[in-house]
């Protein structure tokens, strides 16, 4: 039953993250934008990273993040390869690719690649400084994109919550941290607290974008001026 509400409450940290990302580009935009290169290539590397553990016997115990080998490459090349099996596998590549297609709609391409590369960087130095530095044992936790994809989704949560004048919107946008502190106190489940990282991270970035680059133009939504 534990590990059933695990998954749901993970899963449906998501669909919070993937709604308010939707929001804010426009979900009625979507068709018409062009083709989000950053997140083919993020996808087509983690693709890559799939069919060398599987050509290659050596490439989780020579890239995994176990914590008990050493290795600097190790923290970055483990997001690249999957744990949790066929389906595990898939489901990460495919929520790495759309979560990665919106961030780059509303952040643009290179802010998007700074931004994945904080949520693989960052939270273990967040984690270290709160006293948080015990590692997993469990080999499922030595691999996979989805705490990167996490951090990355709650950026546009936390971009949301500066952006809209939508009541329903700034609530959608709020809930994603108070839902990822709740799955991290009463679960221990790190997607969550990543998630508090990404959102806080992305509330932040947002008005320095505006100030710092002229050419960051936050996308135009449908229905936008009504509300």
């Amino acid at each position: 039953m534990g590990a059933i509400l695990f998954n749901v409450t993970t899963a449906a940290l998501l669909v919070l993250m993937f709604k308010g990302g939707l929001a804010l580009v426009g979900e009625d935009t979507v068709r018409q934008r062009p083709v989000p290169w950053v997140a083919v290539g993020l996808a087509a590397v983690a693709i890559g990273g799939v069919v060398l553990q599987h050509t290659w016997s050596g490439a989780m115990d020579t890239l995994d993040a176990d914590p008990g080998k050493s290795g600097w490459w190790r923290v970055v090349t483990s997001v690249f390869l999957q744990n949790g099996g066929f389906l595990g596998a898939v489901w990460n590549l495919a929520t790495l690719a759309v979560i990665a297609a919106l961030a780059q709609w509303f952040w643009r391409g290179p802010l998007t690649l700074v931004l994945f590369a904080a949520g693989i960087l960052l939270p273990e130095r967040i984690d270290a400084l709160f006293g948080e530095t015990s590692h997993s044992t469990d080999p499922r936790n030595f691999a996979g994109s989805s705490g990167a994809t996490y951090f990355l989704a709650a950026t546009l949560a936390g971009a949301l919550l500066l952006t809209t004048r939508d009541t329903r919107e700034r609530l959608l946008a709020a809930a994603v941290p108070a839902l990822g502190l709740v799955m991290w106190l009463a679960q221990d489940n790190g997607h969550g607290l990543v998630a508090c990282y990404g959102f806080l991270l992305g509330a932040a970035v947002l008005p320095l974008a505006r100030r710092v680059s002229h050419s960051f133009r936050e996308p135009e939504r449908v229905g936008q001026s009504a509300r």
